[in-house]
């Protein structure tokens, strides 16, 4: 109604002609208002064209479930080429802590952690992509803030929280991010970094010169070339990326952590169905971990754990008869992906890029050393009950 809504103003402003229309509009749909409209000169064909498909593409509550069921598959947009959140293997194999959030999505919606296809989007590719309602999901290390959750979409729950530091070549002899006075810093366009990188600098009164790249591989090649005296980025993506660098001895990540930057899942606005499954699957990644359930203890019975049961199906409902999921899809995700700590290991931590967890943000909050005080990280969700 909004797209009619918007013709009645302008068919008020065109006179008595064409009330008419606003008198019948009920009767009409927004594609024959938009038509009859544009026949009397009160909008082009153009403009009414452009009214049409913003809106149209973006599913309502229930679509765009039933779009994923009919298609077969989940369609995430991510990235390739960051170590530990979206990159390829030996095999060629796009892997990493954000495709494991697609492939967790896939298994509770689909059955098939494999029934994924990833659209790889440059940093400033991300907010159009999730906009225009093309992708079901952007998990490509987007940090969450109030006007990207107004413009972009509805970000899921905060999957790992960084921070933007600061990267130089050792020989500089820079032993703080204070000391880059008047020096040229390399950093992606279009992203919180680059604001947050200008706002240090005016803080400070530094005098910063950002060189910008559209994508983090031309941000790094001129960083090794160079072509700035530092890079900037979030501090778990410095230290991915420098596994990469030709000799990684060569270079420090400065102390300074200058800005927060959760990060996780957004979809897009219009069907808060699909918002309640992503937040949902999520949780069942954070909920195992903190059951203590692996890929490889996912129980098939009751166990008598009131609390692991009704995640795994086995007993009552966490809801998913109202999300459109199987009763058991918590089975299939843990099983098909694990939970959050074995997706957190083989990518961010030991067996990735050793990312250190314990007694830090990304710990869980169960980790707490007592029972009254909030002591434990900050992966949370909402209760699965």
């Amino acid at each position: 109604m909004s797209k009619v809504l918007k013709l009645f103003a302008m068919v008020a402003l065109a006179g008595l002609a064409t009330v008419a229309i606003a008198a019948c509009a009920q009767e009409m749909s927004d594609d024959e208002v938009m038509e009859r409209a544009s026949e009397l000169g009160m909008m082009t064909e153009a403009e009414a064209e452009a009214m049409a498909p913003a809106e149209a593409m973006m599913p309502a509550t229930g679509e765009r479930l039933a779009q994923i069921k009919s298609r077969g598959k989940v369609i995430c947009a991510s990235r390739n080429d960051v170590p530990g959140y979206g990159y390829l293997d030996s095999g060629g194999n796009n892997v990493g802590f954000d495709i494991d959030l697609c492939r967790a999505l896939a298994a509770a919606v689909l059955g098939d952690a494999n029934a994924i296809e990833i659209r790889l989007i440059t940093a400033a590719e991300r907010g159009p992509t999730v906009q225009s309602g093309e992708v079901d999901m952007l998990v490509r290390t987007v940090t969450w803030t109030t006007s990207r959750d107004a413009q972009w979409g509805n970000y899921a729950q905060t999957m790992f929280y960084d921070g933007q530091g600061f990267m130089v070549y050792k020989s500089l002899g820079i032993d703080s991010a204070l000391d880059l006075k008047d020096a040229t810093v390399c950093v992606t366009q279009g992203t919180t970094t680059e604001l947050n990188l200008q706002d240090f600098s005016n803080q400070n009164g530094l005098n910063i010169t950002p060189l910008t790249f559209e994508d983090t591989d031309a941000v790094v090649a001129a960083y090794e070339s160079e072509q700035c005296d530092a890079f900037t980025n979030d501090r778990s993506q410095l230290a991915a990326l420098g596994t990469a660098l030709a000799d990684r001895s060569a270079h420090v990540i400065l102390p300074e952590t200058i800005s927060e930057e959760p990060l996780g899942p957004v979809v897009p606005h219009g069907d808060d169905q699909w918002f309640d499954i992503v937040k949902s699957v999520m949780g069942i990644l954070i909920y195992a971990e903190a059951y203590g359930v692996t890929s490889e203890s996912v129980p098939s019975a009751a166990t008598g754990d009131t609390k692991v049961d009704r995640l795994f199906g086995l007993e009552g409902s966490w809801g998913q008869e109202s999300l459109g999921l199987s009763q058991t899809s918590a089975q299939n995700v843990i099983r098909s992906v694990g939970n959050y700590g074995e997706i957190y290991n083989r990518n961010l931590g030991p067996d990735g890029i050793d990312l250190p967890r314990e007694n830090g943000r990304n710990a869980l909050w169960a980790s707490a050393t007592c029972t009254d005080c909030p002591k434990g990280g900050q992966i949370y969700a909402a209760p699965l009950r």
